[in-house]
């Protein structure tokens, strides 16, 4: 699926020893000057350094090759989870519902493609394709007329979905580094189902197609046509938060360089992980990581974070739907 890179990169060649590559503890977040994240304010440099155990893993779901988590009357769904967070990817068949009796927290339905039927409190709402929904928690459901692909997120509160994920294992050593999820403030004007376009055109200075709701942002960002350009790549890093990376279309190349500590322990080697569609990647935090779009045709990536990230959320006009969701006071 991938391979493994020096720790210098694969354009020259590294040291290594006792099975360790050698470089400086890079830290740097460095962005194309044409990328809008480049106005972000730039993490400390050190805020991590004297910690350790922070080595994990990537978590990676390659859906198109493996069997679903789920297979039955409904369609096929494929599970893969992060640490505040899960991905639930479904084909589902024409008629389709999607229940859940009790929810605990608020979940995102991303429509690529085909509408829906969103049933919550009594209300049933029709959203249509190529939109991004956030239902409250409770009793729900998601009915696909059409059938066809479509993508559920959640939080890890829900123990039930959380212990269906193909890397369900994957968290069994704490991540102790990533703070307990909080959920922000509860929407303007109470609880709905609430359901954006994404027939959003780009603006100058603004960064992707951004959307929050009290547990979760996704970011759907505009398909790259054709292979990214590699002199335009975007290295950078979190301190405390993961990204999935869910690839919808094309093929991707995934960049990781963990980050050196003080315990050796905590080293690795640089992975470039190939991965097609659809997949998820899951990048632990501090890894600094760059993706690149390599398919021919439209390759299509949605990141997922959660909480929201305050960063994002700050910058004016980022957030498209910030008047229905505050951000903490």
């Amino acid at each position: 699926m991938g391979m493994t890179l020096s720790r210098r990169g694969p354009q020259k060649a590294m040291t290594v020893r006792d099975g360790r590559s050698e470089g400086p503890p890079e830290r740097e977040t460095m962005y194309d000057k044409s990328d809008p994240r480049a106005s972000l304010a730039a993490s400390k440099p050190t805020s991590m350094l004297n910690q350790t155990g922070l080595v994990a893993e990537e978590q990676a779901g390659t859906f198109y090759d493996t069997e679903p988590q789920i297979s039955d009357d409904a369609g096929r769904t494929w599970l893969h989870r992060a640490h505040n967070f899960l991905v639930a990817y479904s084909l589902a068949e024409p008629g389709a519902v999607f229940a859940r009796d009790a929810q605990k927290d608020e979940y995102c339905v991303l429509l690529p493609k085909h509408g829906a039927e969103i049933t919550w409190n009594g209300e049933t709402v029709a959203v249509p394709g190529y939109s991004i929904a956030f239902v409250p928690a409770g009793a729900s459901s998601v009915t696909l007329p059409e059938g066809g692909e479509f993508v559920r997120l959640f939080t890890t509160r829900n123990d039930d979905l959380a212990a269906l994920c193909g890397n369900a294992h994957g968290y069994d050593v704490p991540r102790s580094h990533i703070p307990p999820l909080e959920s922000w403030p509860d929407p303007v004007g109470g609880w709905k189902v609430r359901h954006y376009s994404l027939d959003v055109a780009p603006e100058q200075g603004r960064f992707g197609r951004i959307f929050r709701c009290t547990t979760l942002m996704v970011n759907v960002l505009a398909p790259f046509e054709g292979p990214r350009d590699p002199s335009k790549m975007s290295p950078h890093h979190h301190d405390d938060f993961e990204q999935g990376s869910l690839a919808l279309s094309g093929t991707f190349t995934h960049y990781l360089r963990w980050t050196w500590t003080s315990d050796m322990a905590d080293w690795k080697d640089d992975k470039a992980l190939e991965m097609g569609a659809p997949s998820m990647l899951v990048i632990p935090p501090p890894v600094i990581h760059t993706t690149r779009a390599t398919g021919a045709g439209s390759n299509l990536l949605v990141d997922i974070f959660s909480p929201p990230r305050e960063d994002f959320s700050a910058k004016p006009g980022w957030v498209l739907n910030a008047d229905d969701y505050p951000m903490p006071a």
